[in-house]
């Protein structure tokens, strides 16, 4: 477990405070990594994970974070990301996830980012509740809604789905 732990995961809650939204924060088995574990976990569908999956932009210096808060029943489609915010995408590295948002791969949370990324919520979440999230460790998450993940993330949705990949509704 990172050392800073206990750090991600106060950020998420002072997030989750600063905009009036309760402080839900569960622990699930370590084994919850994957949106699969997670569902399991809390006893909800795979649809009902938000998985935050962290971007960079291309062409630009510092690259500014891009976080997909997207339906753990879907996959990403970098290009429809790129059509909606008008920006070049690449992937971005542990090092970088890690810098930009100050959470570690598995515990991205959709809040308490260290830098604002550009935000986008996958529009099949709109459809499901309750959803839950990454609280700021592999082993938390936090149950909330999306019209609450729109208005404590400053995104916007969107149409992320890769085409074929599995619908969430």
């Amino acid at each position: 477990m990172p050392s800073d732990t206990g750090a991600s995961v106060d950020r998420v809650r002072a997030a989750l405070a600063e905009h009036g939204h309760p402080d839900s924060i569960i622990g699930v088995p370590e084994t919850a990594r994957t949106a699969e574990g997670a569902a399991e976990a809390v006893g909800c569908s795979v649809a009902q994970i938000a998985k935050s999956i962290i971007f960079r932009t291309a062409g630009e210096a510092p690259p500014r974070p891009v976080l997909v808060i997207t339906s753990g029943a879907n996959r990403v489609d970098p290009k429809l990301v790129e059509a909606a915010l008008g920006v070049k995408l690449r992937p971005a590295d542990a090092a970088f996830v890690r810098e930009a948002t100050g959470f570690a791969i598995g515990g991205v949370a959709p809040v308490g980012h260290l830098t604002q990324p550009l935000t986008l919520l996958d529009e099949d979440l709109l459809q499901l509740e309750p959803i839950w999230a990454a609280a700021g460790s592999p082993s938390l998450v936090f149950r909330t809604t999306a019209a609450d993940l729109l208005r404590l993330s400053g995104a916007r949705p969107a149409r992320v789905r890769q085409a074929g990949a599995a619908r969430s509704t």
